[in-house]
């Protein structure tokens, strides 16, 4: 799909991941274009998907949320319904901020928010504990965060 973009479409999709709140006349500074022809090729990228949405990136630590977990989950069995019950369950917690079907030994990857260990071990047990399909999980707890990115690189 990205052969349908030429370099300027790309300029304009790495700018906006940088600064989505670029006024349309500063965007069309930076690639060097009037104002109209930059609005329409960022109506164009919205219209077919190339940006998904615009978010405002929180600080966690601020927040009282910068204890983080990736925490790695096995089902007791997989099997389409089991993991479709799953998913729909996990999506629904908000203190999961991603959650991804991994290969390998585990099934499914979820990065957790939390105040702390205490609150943590209250919502494995009490949140994720409820959920019957699940087999075991294995908590790796962040001590530093090294790198942090919300772009793509392309």
């Amino acid at each position: 799909m990205i052969e349908k973009l030429d370099s300027i479409d790309i300029e304009i999709l790495r700018i906006l991941q940088d600064n989505a709140r670029i006024t349309t006349k500063e965007l069309a500074a930076k690639v060097n274009l009037s104002t109209t022809p930059v609005f329409e090729r960022f109506k164009r990228l919205e219209k077919e998907g190339y940006i998904k949405k615009y978010v405002a990136i929180l600080d966690a630590e601020k927040l009282n949320q910068g204890f983080v977990v990736f925490c790695s989950v096995k089902l007791r069995q997989m099997g389409k319904d089991i993991a479709n019950d799953f998913t729909t369950r996990i999506k629904a917690i908000p203190q999961v901020t991603e959650c991804y079907n991994v290969s390998g030994e585990f099934d499914y990857l979820l990065k957790i928010h939390a105040p702390d260990m205490r609150y943590y071990n209250e919502f494995l047990i009490n949140v994720l504990g409820s959920i019957s399909s699940l087999g075991s999980v294995q908590s790796a707890f962040v001590m530093n965060e090294i790198k942090s990115s919300t772009g793509i690189a392309f």
